[in-house]
C-alpha cells in the first residue's frame, strides 16, 4: 500500500460556521467517494482557509462527519492580492493502491477554476 495525497478545495458563499460545515463536509465526502476511500484510509488532513474566513475551523466539519482519530490541522492561506476569496483547501494523506495518476482531486463549484489541470 502506497502513501498518496489528494487535493481539494471549495469556495464558500459566506463566512458562517454552519455554511462552512456544510461545504467542507461536502468536499470531504466527495474526496472519499471519488477515491473509494474509507476513514481508515486517511493518514492526516491539512486544511487551509483564506484570511477572510474566521467563523470556524474547517477541521470541525471532518470531526462532525465522524473522522475522529485522524490527525487534522488548519492553517491560514497566503493573503495574495486578487486571490479567490472564501476558499477552504485540503491536502489529505492517504493509503491507497491506486496509482498517482488515478487519484481524483476534487474542486467543487467555483473552486474548480483554481486547478483546471487536475480538477475532476
Amino acid at each position: 500500500m502506497a502513501v498518496r495525497t489528494v487535493r481539494g478545495a471549495v469556495q464558500l458563499e459566506r463566512d458562517e460556521a454552519g455554511h462552512m460545515e456544510e461545504q467542507v463536509g461536502a468536499l470531504l465526502t466527495a474526496v472519499l467517494e471519488r477515491n473509494e476511500l474509507h476513514p481508515d484510509d486517511l493518514i492526516s488532513i491539512w486544511f487551509t482557509a483564506t484570511p477572510d474566513l474566521h467563523s470556524d475551523f474547517p477541521a470541525a466539519a471532518a470531526r462532525k462527519l465522524g473522522i475522529v482519530d485522524v490527525p487534522l490541522i488548519c492553517a491560514q492561506e497566503l493573503d495574495i492580492e486578487g486571490a479567490m476569496p472564501r476558499v477552504v483547501r485540503l491536502l489529505a494523506h492517504i493509503e491507497s493502491d491506486r496509482p498517482r495518476s488515478d487519484i481524483a482531486h476534487v474542486y467543487l463549484g467555483a473552486a474548480a477554476a483554481l486547478r483546471k489541470d487536475i480538477a475532476q
